[in-house]
């Protein structure tokens, strides 16, 4: 059953898009601070299909996620008592914990961790705010994270290019079936 060959073709038509950089700065400071999808299900597509602007299209990411960083900082700053029983309710909580464990042991690094780290990084920035984190290593250390992680997909995707692209819709369903395995064989372990 072909189901992730169309969606793989609409993310690759949507990443030629004229506006296609618009909205992948959009996605990428609204993710740093409030959105759940990450910004590389838009930044790997459109590197693969323009591989001469991957590089352009990683700093954008980079910077506009930055600034959705520091917008996330204000909130966990200025607005946390507003926002803590929305987010004790919901699945962010334990990742917010944690994230305020590792601000407590490395400060800096916990950030510069972040851009790679499992947990969201829009956890890390409330987290940061939250604890009052000075500004310039938090900025420096998110440049550093974030953009090291965005750098890495518009290369890998630039460098795979056209031939990459074609390996990827010959084979999307079959990969798509299989990390649908994969995920049900984790959630089945986890739960033994």
């Amino acid at each position: 059953m072909k189901i992730f060959s169309p969606l793989y073709a609409r993310a690759m038509a949507w990443s030629r898009h004229r506006r296609a950089p618009w909205f992948l700065g959009w996605l990428s400071f609204a993710e740093s601070s409030f959105f759940p999808i990450p910004p590389d299900v838009m930044l790997a597509p459109m590197s693969l299909a323009n591989p001469r602007r991957a590089l352009w299209f990683a700093l954008l990411t980079t910077l506009t996620s930055v600034a959705g960083g520091l917008f996330g900082y204000l909130i966990g700053y200025y607005a946390f008592d507003a926002i803590e029983p929305w987010l004790r309710d919901s699945r962010y909580w334990p990742a917010y914990l944690r994230a305020v464990e590792w601000f407590d042991a490395w400060g800096f690094w916990a950030i510069f961790v972040a851009g790679f780290s499992p947990i969201p990084y829009k956890v890390f920035t409330i987290a940061a705010g939250v604890a009052s984190m000075a500004l310039l290593p938090f900025t420096l250390a998110s440049l550093i994270g974030r953009g090291a992680r965005f750098f890495i997909v518009a290369a890998l995707m630039a460098w795979g290019g056209a031939s990459m692209e074609a390996a990827l819709q010959k084979y999307v369903d079959r990969l798509g079936w299989a990390t649908v395995g994969v995920v049900l064989i984790g959630v089945l372990v986890y739960r033994m």
